[in-house]
């Protein structure tokens, strides 16, 4: 095919094809999952999403059968970038159904975006609990998440502490936080009441301290290896660091001798073939078999996450696209719009380089048809 400036590609296939695991036991992986658009639906900016439930449900049992968790109604899924909350609640609902079904881990986030316009701190104290009382009559385990309507109001430590305190308080079995840092929502800087990082930090391990028999663990995406192995090594005993850092994780899930991190991470769902057997290597004990599947895929990550960084999520579907997981490349809310023709076309390139796309004739078929849509003579 002839990629964007002229370049010729041939695509050679993926050898991960088919390759499935089950769970692993050294650690615990999730998957942050898209959602598949209607695509004859008004998905267009500012329309509520309306989903091909079909396609979005099976690329849940692909992540299941690949040994992964599903991390539900996450940034991936496009909270706060098209994805309304009534399709939200249905999400949740049907797909922690389906995770009874295989028996497949599943959490789900846990936020504040049916809330319209400005709120109080009560306002978005209720906005948490109905929403977290969705997510436990669904039977998923929440993801408490990080709320931009708390950022627009609160301007203190104390007022986040109100805020989470109340809600972990009333919580019957433990939950995961969520720290999303300003680079994947900018609307989240300051988050905790400080832009001074250690000054977050001192909040949230105090939460954590406070609560530390209601929080399974914290999900952390700062995109900052250094930060979350200083703040893995404080946290309290038994409260768990799951990795959000799509550029640098196969060493933070690989630990050193203070430790290690789980995961809970987006580019697990464009890689999911590779990280069960990658994850079967460390349970094995062997770190070497660990980061020689690992570490091939870390460029194709952090071009997938590169900035602008809340627009992965397109390029996210531009890879289950090309690999077959659904048959066309549409997303809620119009955000296919959202990473150039340029982008995308390197990223096809380091997703074969990786072994990532298991058909490759489909994927060049599909490719060579986006391209020469977009301008690019085939």
């Amino acid at each position: 095919m002839v990629l964007p400036g002229g370049e010729r590609h041939e695509l050679r296939g993926g050898a991960v094809v088919g390759a499935g695991a089950t769970p692993a036991t050294s650690r615990i992986a999730y998957a942050a999952a898209h959602v598949v658009a209607d695509p004859l639906a008004e998905n267009v900016p500012g329309a509520p999403a309306a989903l091909d439930w079909d396609a979005t449900l099976a690329f849940r049992h692909h992540l299941w059968r690949n040994g992964l968790g599903v991390a539900e109604a996450m940034d991936t899924a496009q909270r706060g970038m098209g994805l309304d909350y009534p399709a939200v609640r249905e999400l949740v609902r049907r797909s922690a159904g389906e995770a009874r079904s295989v028996g497949g881990r599943i959490v789900a986030g846990v936020a504040t975006d049916q809330l319209d316009g400005p709120a109080s701190l009560e306002k978005v104290l209720d906005a948490y609990r109905e929403q977290l009382a969705d997510v436990v009559e669904a039977g998923a385990v929440p993801v408490i998440m990080c709320s931009r309507q708390l950022a627009a109001v609160a301007s203190t430590p104390d007022e986040y502490l109100t805020v989470y305190s109340a809600l972990l308080s009333e919580v019957d079995s433990p939950v995961l936080l969520h720290w999303l840092g300003p680079v994947f929502d900018p609307a989240l800087a300051g988050y905790w009441g400080s832009m001074d990082l250690s000054v977050a930090t001192d909040v949230v391990l105090g939460l954590l301290k406070d609560h530390s028999s209601k929080v399974d663990g914290i999900k952390m995406s700062l995109l900052d290896a250094d930060f979350e192995i200083l703040f893995r090594r404080r946290l309290p005993d038994g409260v768990r660091m799951y990795t959000g850092d799509d550029f640098n994780y196969p060493d933070l899930i690989a630990g050193d001798e203070h430790g290690y991190s789980d995961a809970l991470l987006g580019v697990f769902a464009a890689i999911a073939p590779v990280v069960g057997p990658a994850l079967a290597e460390l349970d094995k004990g062997s770190a070497d078999g660990f980061h020689a599947l690992l570490d091939p895929t870390v460029p194709l990550a952090r071009h997938l996450f590169g900035a602008p960084t809340q627009y992965y999520k397109t390029g996210i579907v531009f890879l289950s696209w090309l690999s077959g997981h659904q048959q066309h490349f549409t997303m809620v809310g119009g955000l296919q719009s959202g990473r150039s023709v340029t982008h995308l076309a390197r990223l096809l390139v380091l997703a074969d380089e990786a072994g990532l796309l298991p058909h490759a004739d489909l994927a060049a078929a599909r490719a060579r048809s986006f391209f020469a849509v977009a301008g690019v003579p085939q």
